[in-house]
């Protein structure tokens, strides 16, 4: 069964993603970004491939030939899904294909609209059953 984790009160979802993803890559897992729009996805590309003076986090958008090949991948319709390990969810509303996923990650901002989303989904995975993991990154 999927594990679901919330990260709440994220100043910067990009860069919390981002940082979620080079620790995920360090340990060998592949990642599918969910995200909202495809501003969103080229935004966080860029960042995943600055990462740091060192080194870069490869990724494709899911529509690219390379996306089976490629650790992490970006998607915002999710009809294209090349592997079932780490899913972050950066829309609204929970990813209809999320229980293929290992882990599903969520990624939740201070502002009171995305808190409420949040929190619809949230009440989504518990009444299904689904082990909830939270994190208040306020708290941190």
């Amino acid at each position: 069964m999927t594990r679901v984790e919330f990260y709440f009160n994220v100043p910067d979802k990009l860069a919390k993603a981002s940082e979620l993803c080079a620790n995920a890559l360090a340990k060998g897992h592949k990642l599918t970004v969910f995200s909202r729009d495809d501003a969103m996805s080229e935004e966080l590309q860029n960042r995943l491939w600055q990462y740091s003076d060192a080194s870069f986090l490869p990724s494709v958008k899911a529509t690219n030939a390379l996306s089976q090949f490629t650790p992490v991948v970006f998607d915002v319709k999710g009809e294209c899904l090349s592997q079932d390990d780490i899913l972050i969810n950066l829309q609204t509303d929970h990813p209809p294909f999320f229980s293929r996923f290992r882990v599903l990650v969520e990624l939740v901002g201070n502002d009171d609209t995305d808190k409420a989303s949040a929190r619809m989904r949230f009440r989504f995975y518990r009444d299904r059953g689904y082990e909830i993991k939270s994190k208040d990154m306020a708290l941190s």
